[in-house]
C-alpha cells in the first residue's frame, strides 16, 4: 500500500497515467472536457504548465522569480512532445535526492515539498479521469494511487474548496468504490 511518504512514486504513477491518455488523443484536441470551458488541449496545457513549474519550485524558486514564463500556450504544434518533455523534467525534479524533504514557496504561502508533490499528484490523477472521459477512453485509475490520494485528500478537501479550486462535492452511492468517492470529492460525477 502506498502512503504519503511515497509521494515521488505516487507522482510518477499519476504523471504516467496522464501521459498515457495524452498519447491517445489522436487529433481530438478540441473535444470538450468535463471542465466547463476547457477542451482537451486546454486540459493538457494546464498540466504542462504545472509540470513546468515543478522544477523551479522544488529548486527553491518563488512565484515571483518564476514570473510569467509559463503563461499561455505551452503545447505549440507538437502537444504530445511538449507534454512528454515537461513530464520528464518534472519527474526528474520530484525524484531528485531530498526534493520532497524541503519547502516550496507557493502562491498561498510556504508548504512542505511533499505536500506540493501530493497536490500535483492529485491534480494529475483527477485530470487523467477528465481526459479519459473527454476521449471516451478507459476511465479506470490506478487503484493504489487512488487510495493514497484519497487518504491524503481527507484533510485537504475543505481547503481546496475554500480556495475555489474544486467544485461542490458530488455524493456517490454507498459502496461505489474509492475512485468514485475521490472523483465525487473533487466535484466530478463519476
Amino acid at each position: 500500500m502506498l502512503t504519503t511518504v511515497d509521494s515521488p512514486e505516487i507522482y510518477a504513477r499519476c504523471s504516467a497515467g496522464f501521459a498515457e491518455r495524452v498519447h491517445t488523443v489522436d487529433g481530438r484536441w478540441d473535444a470538450p472536457s468535463p471542465l466547463p470551458g476547457w477542451d482537451v488541449r486546454a486540459l493538457v496545457n494546464h498540466l504542462v504548465n504545472e509540470e513546468r513549474w515543478t522544477s523551479p519550485l522544488l529548486g527553491g524558486a518563488t512565484i515571483e522569480e518564476v514570473g510569467s514564463r509559463f503563461d499561455g500556450d505551452l503545447l505549440g504544434t507538437e502537444p504530445v512532445a511538449a507534454l512528454d518533455e515537461a513530464a520528464a523534467c518534472a519527474l526528474a525534479a520530484v525524484r531528485t535526492e531530498g526534493a520532497v524533504e524541503g519547502s516550496v514557496h507557493l502562491s498561498f504561502g510556504d508548504h512542505p515539498a511533499r505536500e506540493y508533490v501530493l497536490q500535483l499528484s492529485a491534480d494529475h490523477l483527477v485530470h487523467t479521469w477528465d481526459l479519459a472521459h473527454a476521449l471516451g477512453a478507459d476511465e479506470r485509475l490506478d487503484a493504489d494511487v487512488v487510495d493514497a490520494v484519497l487518504d491524503w485528500f481527507g484533510s485537504t478537501e475543505d481547503l481546496y474548496r475554500e480556495m475555489g479550486v474544486i467544485g461542490p462535492r458530488v455524493e456517490v452511492p454507498a459502496g461505489a468504490g474509492a475512485q468514485a468517492v475521490l472523483l465525487g470529492r473533487f466535484g466530478r460525477t463519476p
